[in-house]
């Protein structure tokens, strides 16, 4: 039996509840499957923060290093600004450990209903890949006069050709890997930001030699807005910078039936580093605490994480239980329509984790 070292961040809000049923299906399936886990838990986040002044400690890096995977929940608190929470937890250990691709699946499943008129399951299918450490969120700037009527805020955007060649690269690779459509869609602003885009465009264009097999576009964002709701279909694996590709994602989930399906995997891919795996949802503070969150996007974010690790099929087994529970609808929660809780969802997956065949 493999056994795997996963630290555990609840963090903030829906954290708490979502992960806690993830972690349940995810012992279930390893325990089908032989993979055993030992789970150590962190409770870093805005409860942290509160009484020590950080979201998390200044040795937190040291003691995640060991792990063979983070399993992460959400950030985030209406008391406190979010560029406070983001940077004193998630972005952090993103690159502290390099995890410089953020893999984010979109896909229509059976049994959930798009707000895109006429559109079946499996006809959305795409991955956008968001580089994960630079581009605009690096944390280089400042501000001067503060609060006065002279204040100025500069904040700059770095891209390197080191970053973005190899975030280009990684994408063509799983365009590769992709047995469909092998298309990559490249997203910039290059119009407006001629030279940091523009760069990222011409670097595509130099790595897209390397993969004649592969077919490209190149789309300005407001573009890739628009077409990822007029045609998603016609779309298969996207890169785009950290910025674009945050924005991105969330437009996917929306199209796709729900954030509460959108899982999303933070990649070392040399492996030299643990990766972190999460929903994309955030803390949801208006539900937090009512018994009521979907837990599914957890769910995704586990079944990934088993993939990264080699347990394909306790990944396939956790996957197919939560698209057998979506499409057999008695228990979905009420962002999906139905009327069932974390508990009750959570119950239905474990129970086709352990029918699977």
């Amino acid at each position: 039996m493999n056994s795997y070292r996963i630290a555990v961040i609840p963090g903030d809000g829906i954290g708490n509840e979502v992960t806690p049923a993830a972690l349940r299906v995810l012992e279930r399936a390893g325990t089908r499957h032989g993979a055993r886990f030992d789970w150590t838990s962190f409770p870093w986040g805005s409860a942290h923060y509160f009484e020590h002044g950080r979201m998390m400690p200044a040795d937190a890096l040291e003691r995640l290093r060991p792990f063979d995977a983070i399993f992460f929940g959400a950030v985030g608190d209406p008391r406190i600004q979010d560029n406070v929470t983001l940077n004193g937890l998630l972005l952090p250990i993103r690159r502290g450990f390099d995890q410089y691709a953020c893999v984010r699946p979109a896909v229509l499943y059976p049994g959930v209903r798009a707000p895109l008129a006429g559109r079946q399951p499996g006809e959305i299918d795409f991955v956008v890949v968001r580089e994960n450490t630079e581009g605009e969120y690096a944390q280089i700037g400042g501000a001067l006069h503060t609060g006065g009527p002279d204040e100025v805020a500069i904040q700059s955007a770095v891209f390197t050709r080191h970053g973005t060649e190899r975030i280009i690269r990684f994408a063509f690779d799983l365009a590769r890997q992709r047995a469909k459509k092998q298309r990559l869609t490249s997203v910039t602003k290059s119009n407006a930001q001629g030279f940091s885009m523009g760069f990222w465009d011409r670097v595509f264009t130099e790595v897209a030699r390397e993969y004649p097999d592969i077919r490209t576009d190149s789309l300005l964002v407001d573009a890739a807005c628009m077409d990822l709701v007029r045609r998603p279909q016609d779309f298969d694996v996207i890169v785009a910078s950290n910025l674009f590709g945050d924005i991105l994602t969330d437009l996917s989930a929306a199209i796709t039936g729900s954030l509460g399906l959108a899982p999303s995997g933070n990649l070392n891919p040399p492996r030299t580093f643990p990766s972190m795996f999460e929903p994309v949802h955030g803390s949801a503070p208006d539900i937090a605490g009512r018994g009521i969150a979907n837990p599914m996007a957890a769910m995704l974010a586990g079944a990934m994480m088993l993939e990264f690790l080699g347990e394909t099929a306790a990944a396939r087994n956790m996957e197919s239980a939560v698209l057998r529970v979506l499409a057999d609808q008695r228990e979905l929660t009420a962002d999906l329509g139905g009327t069932g809780t974390t508990e009750s969802v959570t119950a239905a997956v474990l129970e086709m984790v352990g029918n699977a065949r």
